[in-house]
């Protein structure tokens, strides 16, 4: 069979490329949220982490290790099956909540050793000039870990969109799930499977050239001023 005629059973027959445009949007709307949502929360525990205080650094210490080392298929189904089978939640938002649950324990990790790897002469220098405990966290030390955290967050954003791929397990109509269900109607498993590849391949280009992006407007704005 032509190569020209197996894409055209791939990608259009029946409204193939409608159906995978379909999966590749939940993909994105799971990836986009669960980030927003788990950065925010991992934002939030590590602040407990980093507390003197061990009644909530230790609860923070335990949720990091123990969602940062737990296979993502199992918490997605634990969440689904068990913690909220009788809630009349959507697949799609338990599959929300249970990335964000897991992007936040990665995240907290993050941000904790970015914290810990910056230059904390400078915040003693601040205080020393009169900047407040917020100011010199604001001005002195936050610059300092979104610089540090950047290329690690960056990989943890493409991890995150691969880690969606397995929503299909609880009945979500992903991407990855459209690819398959076409490469067993069209049974071209491999020629679908590559086309599906190349799509989440993109994406992580794309989350690449956004964060190139960032970095080039950055460096732009500090030569201007």
């Amino acid at each position: 069979m032509p190569l020209s005629e197996i894409l055209y059973r791939i990608l259009i027959q029946g409204g193939s490329y409608i159906t995978i445009l379909k999966g590749l949007n939940a993909t994105v709307q799971i990836s986009l949220f669960s980030l927003i949502f788990g950065t925010l929360l991992g934002a939030f525990i590590c602040l407990l982490r980093m507390s003197s205080l061990k009644i909530f650094s230790i609860p923070a210490k335990i949720y990091i290790v123990i969602l940062r080392g737990s296979p993502v298929l199992m918490l997605l189904m634990l969440m689904y099956y068990g913690v909220f089978a009788r809630s009349p939640l959507e697949a799609n938002t338990i599959a929300i909540i249970t990335f964000s649950m897991n992007t936040a324990a990665h995240v907290a990790e993050l941000l904790r050793a970015s914290v810990n790897a910056t230059d904390k002469g400078q915040v003693e220098a601040a205080r020393t000039l009169g900047f407040s405990a917020w100011q010199a966290f604001r001005l002195v030390t936050l610059p300092q870990v979104v610089r540090i955290a950047k290329p690690v967050y960056q990989s943890t954003v493409i991890n995150l969109i691969q880690w969606t791929s397995v929503v299909g397990y609880v009945s979500i109509t992903d991407l990855t799930r459209v690819i398959n269900n076409i490469a067993s109607r069209t049974m071209q498993p491999m020629i679908t499977i590559i086309i599906g590849m190349l799509i989440y391949l993109a994406l992580a280009y794309i989350v690449h050239g956004l964060f190139a992006l960032s970095d080039y407007m950055q460096h732009r704005k500090e030569a201007l001023s």
